[in-house]
Formats: structure tokens, sequence, C-alpha cells
């Protein structure tokens, strides 16, 4: 079978017809539906002669009872009834775009439908003006592009690296980045991995969810590895997407493989819940970072107010320009309780949804529902670099609303980042490079990959460390209090100008408000021995504020509780000081370096 990359070549060729007709950036609204269409066209060249023959026999029935007899015929959940594939349309260059409307328009229903999200129709017109005038010559091209060698795990490559290329073209922002195949392979692995011993039962069926499933990657990955695992299981794929062309090319994957495309939603998760009430099994999502909610806030911030917790969004609210933790707390709500078997949730978030938000409010409060409620498991951090579009930092969550005895009440952290020192890394003291390797050339800002290598390196190696469940240089296995902790105000009493305290109609002292601060005291404190052990404001207060402000005060009307997972801080790697003979040594070096540059100089 040809490799997925020279099919993307081949493919993204066609770029040479639009040039001086098309921007670059306008390239995708061409080749993307042109892509779908001819894919369509290939699976069903087998039967699309039978088709055609037996469309007298269904002439009276309803559209839609002709659709569901002619898939059969078909062999697939779709058909086309034009008398027109590509091979056909080149036959009639002077009406190829009559013909190629004609043969659009013989799709089943829920085939055409995507077709019209890429709004081709435009494209098909400005392709045909006398001006430009391509349109046959990119209808031939793609004619001699056979996608029938094609599986869909490779077609879907195939989308993905258009994608990206086209991504790249439009200078998208770096929230708008594409999931690497390696990093959904992992969260698959992690998400499936409690679930073996029950996914091996014959004719066993799980759901899967996505609720910003771009072109499909995650819901492909996830079918196939669970195929690999057990060819009797079956998963049920749902997703809601809110860009139009990244749906239609999700929904022409499912209706491709044989998933029911209805599954999938177009539309804005937060404000058209396209699959509301429904509960899944699996859920898999990597949400754009940091894009706001602007658009949406007035019916966030309504469904927030008025519903609360019997709402999506009864835990709080973020700062309007990043939506990560929406789009969580989402998911949550469609978990099925602990009593039902549970839900797992695996998401990719940057490091802002770890602390960011001060305590009672925002994010803060979001992680305190989260945490308090045991779901969090695990979060895995991951290299940087690892994305297309963006180089920054990224961390997978872990959610389980059916912990395992061992794991309850615990958040299990793995540093799968390696170092970013290289010195570090040449001593050999840590296998770092177990996690990662660098690419033989970057893609865009993705620099380095997880490789797959049993369970001695990349995505094998993270999987055990997750599956194991056991301290070592790279886990960390905390009680759920340990992210805990109250933000008190310290109040010191406000003096006259003879030092006197001045105190209120109550007899208390009064606060000056120009010495006021503020102290994070975690729920937990470190024993001697180690022990992680429980602390009181109280306590906490008399060792460690009233030795240097006796006269200091916790004003408790204003204590609030916060939760914050400072991931770096808790793997920080001490890098020993170098010496100052070391340090000496190289100032005497580049002492002599210039003074031999200064000679060379003056000769």
């Amino acid at each position: 079978m040809t490799s997925f990359k020279d099919k993307t070549n081949l493919i993204w060729s066609v770029a040479d017809l639009l040039r001086g007709d098309y921007r670059q950036s306008d390239y995708g609204k061409v080749i993307l539906p042109m892509t779908v269409l001819r894919r369509l066209d290939c699976v069903l060249a087998p039967n699309k002669q039978k088709v055609l023959d037996y469309l007298p026999k269904v002439e009276k029935l309803s559209d839609s009872a002709k659709d569901l007899t002619l898939n059969k015929i078909a062999g697939t959940n779709f058909h086309n009834r034009s008398q027109f594939d590509f091979a056909k349309l080149l036959a009639d260059p002077n009406h190829i775009a009559a013909n190629l409307r004609n043969h659009i328009n013989g799709y089943s229903a829920s085939a055409r439908e995507i077709i019209e999200y890429f709004n081709f129709d435009d494209q098909i017109e400005r392709m045909d003006d006398p001006k430009a005038d391509i349109l046959f010559q990119v209808v031939k091209k793609f004619t001699e592009i056979d996608l029938a060698d094609m599986d869909t795990m490779h077609m879907g490559y195939v989308f993905e690296d258009l994608i990206r290329r086209f991504a790249e073209q439009s200078n998208e922002t770096a929230g708008e980045h594409f999931t690497p195949r390696e990093v959904i392979k992992l969260m698959v692995n992690v998400l499936l991995n409690a679930d073996h011993q029950s996914l091996t039962q014959a004719g066993i069926v799980k759901t899967l969810y996505d609720p910003a499933c771009g072109t499909g990657g995650m819901l492909s990955v996830a079918e196939h590895h669970l195929q690999d695992f057990n060819p009797n299981a079956k998963l049920e794929v749902f997703g809601q997407e809110i860009n139009p062309e990244s749906y239609a090319i999700c929904k022409s994957d499912m209706l491709i493989k044989g998933q029911n495309p209805a599954n999938i939603k177009f539309g804005n998760t937060f404000t058209m819940d396209g699959l509301r009430d429904e509960k899944f099994d699996y859920m898999l999502s990597n949400p754009p970072f940091g894009v706001d909610w602007k658009k949406a806030q007035k019916i966030i911030t309504d469904e927030h107010t008025n519903l609360g917790y019997a709402g999506r969004f009864g835990a709080g609210l973020p700062r309007i320009n990043d939506g990560s933790l929406l789009f969580l707390q989402h998911m949550i709500a469609k978990m099925k309780p602990s009593e039902n078997g549970g839900s797992r949730i695996g998401i990719v978030f940057n490091g802002s949804p770890l602390f960011t938000g001060q305590a009672g409010n925002g994010e803060s409060n979001i992680r305190k529902w989260i945490i308090e409620n045991d779901w969090l498991e695990a979060i895995i951090a991951l290299p940087d670099q690892l994305f297309y579009n963006t180089g920054i930092s990224t961390y997978i969550w872990i959610l389980n609303s059916h912990k395992s005895a061992e794991r309850k009440s615990k958040i299990q952290l793995i540093n799968a980042t390696g170092s970013k020192d290289e010195e570090l890394m040449k001593t050999g003291k840590r296998d770092y490079n177990r996690f990662w390797e660098k690419m033989p050339r970057s893609l865009g800002n993705k620099r380095k990959q997880i490789p797959e290598n049993g369970e001695s390196k990349g995505i094998g190696f993270i999987t055990k460390l997750y599956g194991d469940f056991e301290e070592s240089e790279f886990v960390k296995i905390l009680p759920n209090e340990f992210f805990g902790y109250w933000r008190v105000t310290v109040e010191q009493p406000d003096k006259n100008d003879n030092g006197n305290i001045i105190t209120g109609r109550d007899g208390k002292p009064k606060a000056d408000t120009s010495l006021r601060d503020y102290e994070n005291i975690p729920f937990l404190q470190k024993a001697p021995n180690g022990q992680l052990i429980p602390q009181s404001i109280e306590e906490y207060f008399e060792r460690e504020v009233k030795p240097h402000l006796p006269e200091a005060w916790v004003d408790e009307s204003k204590t609030k509780t916060g939760y914050e997972i400072n991931f770096t801080k808790y793997f920080y790697e001490f890098k020993p000081l170098r010496s100052l003979t070391e340090i000496k040594a190289d100032i005497l070096a580049l002492e002599e370096s210039s003074l031999e540059l200064e000679k060379k100089v003056l000769e």
C-alpha cells in the first residue's frame, strides 16, 4: 500500500493548479472537499453500478426508505445514485460544473450534508468561471489519485496532514493545533488500561465521546485500539465540532468506517449541546488552549446562575480568555455514576488549569469540586514541543467516577517531560530519553515525538508507570488533601502616634489595612518522619506567623479554600551550583582568548 505521505503529497500537488486564482490560505477550500469526494467515490466504486441498476425498484419509496435500501446495495451506510462518477465527469468537460453538482446531489442525505458544510458550491462556481477555468483540471488531477487502497486509519492521517499544512499556510493561532497521533495513542492506552479485563468480553459495546472532535482523530485511534485488542468488541463513537470543514471531514470518516454519522454533531458545544443528557463510558478531548468564550458568555453564565449543579457549569466559571475548564465540566456532566460502572475522561490541557485562579473563585473552585468529589485520578506532564502549532508544555488529566480501591482519595502525578537540561541527560543518572526523542525534522513547532517501544520507552513506558501505580523518580502519589489550602487574611493592629493600639466599640483592635497580608496554609504538613499529616490554621499561624508578628491575627470571616497543582514544584530538579574553581578557570580562559584576539587585531 502506498504510504499516506505519498498520497498527501499527490493531493497537495493539486495546489499547483490553484496558484494565481487562489491565495495559499484558501487552498483548503478546494482540496479538502475534493479529497472527501474522491475518497467517497473510490469507496463506492465496486458496487456503484449495482446501485444504479436497482434505482427503478425504489422509485416509489420515500427518500429515507430509498436511502436505507440503496445503502444496503452499496454495502456501506451511504450511496450515490448519480450517473456520474469521477471517471464519467471527465468525459464531458464542457459541462463539468453541472455534472459535478449532479454527482454531489446524488449522494444519500448523510453524505450530501457533509459536502454542504464545506460550502463547496461556491468553489465550483469560482473554479468554473472563465477567468479561472480550472475546474476540469482539478477534477482530472483528483481522478488520477486512487484512494481506494487506503485503509481508514491512513486516510485519517492524510486528512490530518493536509489540514496541518493548510493551518500553517493560514498562520493559525497556537490554540488551533492538531493532536499528534502518538499523544492520542498514549491517552487511549491510559484511558483503557484499567478496563482491559472487561474489554476482553465477546460482543462488549462501549461508548466514546469527544466534545471538540475536530477531524475525528481521537475517535479513530480509540476505535482501532479497541479493535486490535478485541476484534469482537464494538466502540460507538460520538462527537461535536464547531469548525464546518473539520466537522465535514470527521463525519465523512465516520460514514466510510461504518459508524453512525448522526452521532457527530455540529455547533458550539457550550451553547448548543448536541448530545444533551447522554452519558458515555469514555471521553477524550484536546480542546483549544487559551481560547476565550466571550461569544458564548451569556448562555454559559445564565446556565451557571440559573441551573447551578443541575447544569454543566455549577462549580464555577474560569477566566473569559480560557475556556479549558468549561470543556472539562461539560464532560463531567456526561459521566456515568459509580453505581452504573462510572466513566473515564482523558483531556489535554496546557499548564494554566493546574494553578490559575484565586481561592474561592474561578478555576480554583472548579479544581476543588473535582478533587473533593474524588474524580481526578492522574495527571501526566508531557514533553514540550509535541504539537504542530505550539511548543508549550502540556498535561493529560485522567478523571474517573469509579476509582479502584487503591486509587481512592489519591492523585497520581507522572512526570514524562524528560529533562530540559541536556547536561543532566548526558550524566546518565536518569534515563530521561525514555520519554521522547527528537524528530528527524521539525513539523512546525513539533520537534519531539513520543516513541512506541513496548514497555521500555515512550508510550508503553508511560502507560506502565500509570498502571503500576508505584512511586518512583517519575511518579508521585499524593492524597487529595495535599492540593488544598486555606487562603487567610492576616491583620495587624492600627496604632496612634503614641504607638498604642486603636480599638473599636467592641474593644477589639482595629486593623491597619496598609499592613494587611495573606497566607496560603496547606491542609497537610510534612512531619519529621516525612509523613503528611493534617494541620489547622491555628497551628500554622502559631508556628509560622506569631513568632514574627506577635500582635497579628486571622480575620476568619475572609478565609477561603483553594486547590492548586504546582506540578513543577513537586518534581523540582536541583542543579548544583558550579564551584568557584570552575568559574575562575572559565574567566581566565576567556581573558586569555580576548588577549589573543586583541594581539591579532593590533598586528
